[in-house]
Formats: structure tokens, sequence, C-alpha cells
């Protein structure tokens, strides 16, 4: 019985290492068949950001970039309703700040091709829901052909005191 038990173990420990040399062997030949090496890889393919500051001096003293485009993908940091000095412009007038927003918002996808229609993503930061809806109507002459996705926040407070609304965005455009 004892050789018997010392024969059963012996095999299952043979048993064992086979099945293990398979599997290592297996997972070896997988992964070599999906390995890139660097002769395969074209430059020209690798996207790198495109960054675009609308105010660059305020964008700097604030520690941000207004717009980044990875492809054909654009990404666009919340639009305020300032002037080139950072300066709050139509404070407490909820209409002329979603207005001013989309200005903004429309000078930054111009400047890499994009519209409106190309928006897939729209977040809006409001401190007075209740008058955001409101003034909301005005989207309908910005988004003409759909409506992107996105969330309406009511929030505490924005960046400057007077400050209502700000609007975030994400675009992409079909090759």
């Amino acid at each position: 019985m004892k050789n018997l038990f010392k024969h059963t173990s012996q095999l299952t420990m043979l048993i064992s290492f086979i099945v293990f040399i398979i599997m290592v062997e297996s997972c070896s030949n997988c992964c070599k068949s999906k390995e890139i090496t660097a002769t395969e890889v074209n430059p020209a393919q690798i996207e790198m950001p495109e960054y675009f500051s609308l105010r660059p001096s305020v964008e700097k003293a604030y520690g941000y970039t207004h717009a980044v485009k990875i492809g054909n993908d654009l990404k666009i940091s919340g639009a305020v309703s300032m002037d080139d000095a950072g300066t709050l412009v139509a404070a407490g007038n909820m209409d002329q700040q979603m207005k001013n927003c989309y200005s903004d918002l429309e000078k930054i996808l111009k400047h890499y091709g994009y519209t409106f229609d190309d928006v897939v993503v729209e977040n809006v930061f409001t401190t007075n829901m209740s008058d955001f809806i409101k003034y909301s109507v005005y989207r309908n002459s910005v988004y003409r052909k759909q409506f992107p996705t996105g969330t309406w926040l009511e929030v505490k407070g924005l960046a400057l005191p007077g400050q209502l609304i700000e609007i975030d965005m994400e675009a992409h455009k079909t090759k």
C-alpha cells in the first residue's frame, strides 16, 4: 500500500509538471504572437496632444489650458463669462453669461475646425438652476442638429463672485 501511494504521488507530480510546462509554453506562444516591434510602430500614428489657450495670461495665472485635442477628440475646460483680462462680464445676468460662454466655446471649436454638431458631452455648472432652466431655451439656437449628453449641476459657488454659469464640453470629429 505504501508503494502504491508513493507511485500515485509521483504520477500526480509528473502530470502536474507536464500540465504546467504545457501552460507556460502555450502562454509564451500566445504572447509572442502579440508582440509589437519598434519597426511596426508608425510614428505618424502616435497622436500628440494639441493645446489651445483662449486667454493665455488668464489661463497661466489660474493654471489650466482651455482646450486639448488628441486625435479626433477635443476636451474643453469650463467656459465662463469673462473678458481677456479675466474680469467677470455681466455679473448676475444668467442670460448674458450663458451667451458669453457659448460664444467662447464656439471660438475654441472653430479653432480646431469643429462645430456644435460635433459636441458629444456638455456639462453645465450653475449657482442658480431655476434661472438657468429659464434661459436654457437659448441652447436650441446652439444645438440645431442634436443635443449632446451631459449633466447640469447646481453648485454653491464658481470661481468668481457674481459668476452664475460655467460650461465645459467634449467634441469628437469623425475622420
